[in-house]
């Protein structure tokens, strides 16, 4: 039999951000399919509905992988897949499987035989990367770096020390609520001639992104608090 395709649908970053999100195509995709592997039900079907969903929500089949269901069995996720129906994965924002637990189901996927098609759309780590004036031949992006102020500022002098070594993007993110405190510890455990980037609310109304060197930045007042940020650290 058959098997159908595992489509990798991205999500807004941002709240009205709908429409610099969505091409066409992908609205074309969504209407194709009748059943979805998610993060979250609520979010999924609010998306649906922006993208332009001409399918009644009531017809859908949405299988949640929520973490509290990512240590059980994949086999219910692949049902219709394996059946020869093609499905979409969707995470919470942005894109499927980057930073993002979805890369999972796509890894049960190949195991299965199972073709994948990612879809354009909006990666808040590429668009930071695009904007930030940095190395985009060659790059890390390493997520949340320790929660332990000690182990986290040893941290951040490596990956400046990687910078400057390798001439590379050192990309990383912190908890919302903890991003003020990440943004101190960088500037008081940089070299000031290190670079800095920070991207914050991508896409979103009140986007804000600037690159400037760390004793640039030490003049500066910002307020990063529970806005999602990434952090770019270069030596050129």
């Amino acid at each position: 039999m058959e098997k159908g395709t595992l489509f990798l649908i991205p999500v807004p970053l941002a709240e009205n951000a709908a429409d610099k999100s969505f091409t066409a195509y992908l609205g074309d995709t969504i209407n194709s399919l009748t059943t979805y592997i998610v993060e979250n039900e609520k979010t999924a079907r609010k998306f649906l509905k922006e993208a332009g969903i001409k399918t009644p929500q009531a017809d859908l089949v949405i299988h949640d992988y929520g973490k509290h269901k990512r240590n059980d069995s994949m086999v219910p996720y692949f049902k219709e897949l394996m059946t020869g129906k093609d499905v979409g994965l969707m995470s919470e924002a942005g894109c499927p499987g980057v930073a993002d637990p979805g890369a999972e189901v796509v890894s049960e996927a190949h195991k299965r035989g199972i073709k994948v098609v990612p879809l354009v759309g909006p990666s808040a780590l590429l668009l930071a990367l695009m904007a930030s004036g940095f190395n985009g031949q060659s790059f890390t992006f390493h997520g949340y770096l320790p929660i332990d102020k000690v182990e986290r500022v040893k941290r951040i002098k490596e990956l400046e020390q990687l910078a400057q070594q390798n001439k590379q993007t050192q990309m990383f993110i912190e908890t919302p609520f903890r991003n003020n405190h990440m943004f101190e510890d960088i500037l008081k455990n940089t070299a000031a001639q290190t670079l800095l980037c920070v991207a914050s609310n991508i896409t979103s109304e009140d986007e804000y992104i600037k690159t400037m060197s760390v004793g640039q930045w030490r003049q500066e007042r910002i307020d990063l608090h529970k806005k999602p940020t990434i952090f770019l650290l270069y030596r050129s």
